[in-house]
């Protein structure tokens, strides 16, 4: 804006005839006249008024435009109508920035209804709420039809589907996810509750994500019980089959003898027969007794008695149980730990038989390489969580295998029984931890323990 003084403003007379009217009040009191000097007093009172109202007109159009972006009401205007041609202009530009903004706002309110109706009908159950107030801002269709609730204005009215899940909600934090069973009218359902905090406005909210997870875990279970159930029946009949055979044949041989269509007694080489075949149901009923027990195994694992320890003493004390077969089959046994003083609050003993598994694993993972070399690694990851590793340079795991190695009774060897890694999985659940796999064919194979 152009700021050189304007002499055609209604600002310039009045200060003129202000002036001279001073100049009249003056005069007359040095005269004496004071009839004239108390007229010429009220005058120049009038004028100075007068000046003060134009002069703080501009101030009171500033005022009233900061009041109306202060209370978003942008319908007011300001008159262009003036004789001063900067009080015209400055009503323009004042007129212009209140469109502007006007237009802004309806364009947020277009967008922010946009986004709320893509939110009101997105699949996924969300609930959006003042993390202070507990005020619900959001309570999409998705989250009324799971928790069968119409309406809800704050977190209180969700206590009437379950207290926990208002607890819940409450706890969790950016990133926080649990699963949740809940009863819903007559319906069971398992919920998968994911949580983001937001800040919109200077106000603390947060989003939650509901989805009901029930039918991906019955589907999940189905699978697991079907892959049990093979496995299962393939073991037990690969049992149960010969014994089957012998004792019929067996049977056969003896009931000859017992109802007397054969006079002579049994044979050297018959009795032979019939105690190898003892023999064999024998064993074979003892594999089938010692399965039973691996598998009644999975379903007592212990509860983990925590303490305090040092890693750097378990992995020595691995290092030595292994000492001779490592020798023998001339591998090497690396250990890597960083910090060295590392320590895990931890079930030692059940950590350390997953340990063991992990290790005898990777000793028979390797065929004929020249170099064998089996790395265990202790450290902690960005987020100051150990983690420990095994990993050899075997013949590794071919990838449809690596899908099922921690299925119970699968095994790719020869003489294992496929529980190990089942119960080493589940010990590092019982710790609130993870036991993953990473495997490429002829290179090798780690396994991550992390707690």
């Amino acid at each position: 804006m152009d700021y050189k003084f304007n002499w055609k403003s209604p600002v310039v007379p009045r200060i003129l005839f202000l002036a001279a009217s001073i100049f009249a009040l003056g005069f007359f009191l040095f005269k004496n006249h004071y009839f004239l000097a108390i007229a010429f007093l009220g005058l120049t009172a009038f004028q100075i008024k007068q000046l003060i109202d134009l002069v703080d007109q501009s101030n009171k159009d500033i005022a009233s435009f900061l009041d109306s972006v202060s209370f978003d009401d942008f319908s007011a205007s300001f008159k262009t109508e003036s004789h001063d041609p900067y009080v015209q202009r400055f009503h323009q530009e004042l007129n212009e920035a209140l469109t502007r903004l006007r237009n802004s706002r309806q364009e947020k309110d277009t967008e922010y209804l946009f986004y709320k109706n893509i939110v009101m009908h997105v699949g996924i159950g969300l609930v959006i709420f003042n993390d202070t107030t507990g005020k619900i801002e959001i309570f999409n269709s998705a989250a009324r039809k799971l928790l069968k609730i119409n309406n809800a204005n704050a977190l209180g009215d969700l206590k009437e589907v379950d207290p926990n899940l208002v607890h819940t909600f409450l706890r969790l934090k950016t990133g926080g996810r649990e699963l949740m069973r809940l009863k819903v009218g007559e319906d069971i359902i398992q919920l998968s509750i994911y949580a983001i905090e937001l800040t919109l406005r200077g106000e603390n909210m947060k989003l939650i994500s509901l989805q009901n997870i029930q039918s991906e875990l019955e589907e999940k279970e189905m699978e697991a019980w079907q892959n049990l159930v093979r496995v299962l029946t393939h073991e037990i009949m690969n049992s149960v089959t010969p014994i089957s055979s012998l004792a019929g044949t067996m049977e056969v041989e003896i009931s000859d003898h017992l109802k007397g269509s054969e006079d002579k007694p049994l044979q050297k080489d018959q009795l032979s027969d019939i105690h190898l075949s003892l023999q064999t149901i024998s064993k074979r009923s003892e594999n089938l007794i010692q399965f039973v027990k691996e598998f009644r195994s999975l379903t007592h694992i212990p509860k983990p008695r925590l303490q305090t320890f040092l890693v750097c003493t378990l992995l020595d004390e691995i290092c030595m149980l292994h000492k001779n077969e490592l020798a023998e089959k001339r591998i090497k046994l690396v250990v890597n730990i960083d910090p060295p003083d590392l320590t895990l609050l931890a079930d030692r003993g059940l950590v350390e038989q997953v340990l063991i598994n992990l290790v005898k694993n990777a000793i028979q993972a390797f065929e004929d390489q020249e170099e064998k070399v089996i790395t265990v690694t202790a450290s902690v990851t960005d987020k100051n969580r150990p983690v420990i590793s095994v990993r050899d340079n075997g013949s590794g795991i071919d990838p449809e295998a690596l899908e099922k190695i921690f299925i119970p009774f699968f095994t790719t060897k020869k003489s294992g029984s496929g529980i190990g890694l089942s119960l080493s999985r589940q010990v590092m659940r019982q710790h609130q931890g993870t036991l993953t796999v990473k495997s490429t064919v002829g290179t090798g194979t780690e396994f991550f323990m992390r707690f």
